[in-house]
């Protein structure tokens, strides 16, 4: 079992060293509508998004809710979301500098809880629901957007991942978020999928690997194409290489 406080250290790292190219990286900003969408998002909804990142995901949400929070382990992070913030002009939000297992917030306080892609960093990912569940309000909503990956090559994706980004713990395989999701703290759970398409370079460049390690991913990912191994479809568009990551997105509404 991986250390929780050592890996909370791994996650500080990268993503202090990330907090700026994350945000260059143009598959980020892809698909919030279709969350906006799914989520049933509304004018009344007060929000927690958790593992907010550099809080693209916050304050495209804070455009259509009352109030959202986002909560960050990283500091950095938690900086870059409040520039971001500056430069939407929005006054909805509040920035918290925190951790999701537990999450510091009271039972039944927000009627909408998302995160996105940061289940794969979560040393136990069943607990990590169960925090956003105990803090969403009964009849609310729990949005969950992450890397959904075919069973049979989750651990060769994970292999891949966490030598780009040592603070990769698992990605979830389809059918491990079906089973997180049948939890009877949920009903009316339902799901749709999206790819995010990634070049190969740029995200090389916003990510931190060992010198060693960066030429093997390259190589790693350029020999999947026409196998697809890694179950990320890589493939050769001109001069570059492109790959897609699949994402789940599962949403449950608290049981009352």
């Amino acid at each position: 079992m991986t250390n929780k406080n050592n890996h909370d250290s791994e996650i500080i790292d990268q993503f202090t060293k990330q907090a700026i190219p994350f945000t260059k990286v143009s598959g980020h900003l892809d698909s919030m509508e279709l969350l906006i969408e799914f989520s049933k998002l509304s004018a009344s909804d007060t929000v927690l998004d958790v593992a907010c990142g550099p809080g693209m995901v916050t304050c495209e949400f804070a455009n259509k809710c009352s109030h959202i929070t986002g909560i960050d382990l990283t500091p950095a992070m938690i900086e870059q979301a409040k520039q971001r913030q500056q430069e939407t002009a929005l006054n909805n939000i509040t920035w918290d500098i925190g951790n999701a297992t537990p999450l510091p917030y009271d039972d039944n306080t927000f009627s909408l809880v998302i995160t996105r892609y940061s289940f794969h960093h979560f040393i136990q990912p069943d607990s990590a629901l169960d925090e956003m569940i105990r803090v969403c309000k009964p009849g609310g909503r729990v949005l969950v957007a992450d890397v959904g990956i075919n069973p049979n090559k989750s651990n060769a994706y994970d292999t891949l991942e966490i030598m780009r980004d040592p603070s990769h713990v698992h990605a979830l395989s389809t059918t491990e978020f079906d089973q997180l999701f049948q939890t009877p703290k949920l009903e009316k759970c339902i799901k749709t999928a999206y790819g995010v398409d990634i070049e190969l370079e740029a995200q090389l460049k916003a990510s931190f690997p060992k010198d060693v390690d960066e030429q093997k991913l390259r190589e790693m990912v350029t020999n999947d194409i026409g196998t697809n191994n890694l179950d990320i479809n890589a493939r050769r568009k001109g001069k570059s290489i492109i790959y897609t990551v699949p994402i789940v997105v599962y949403v449950g509404v608290k049981s009352v």
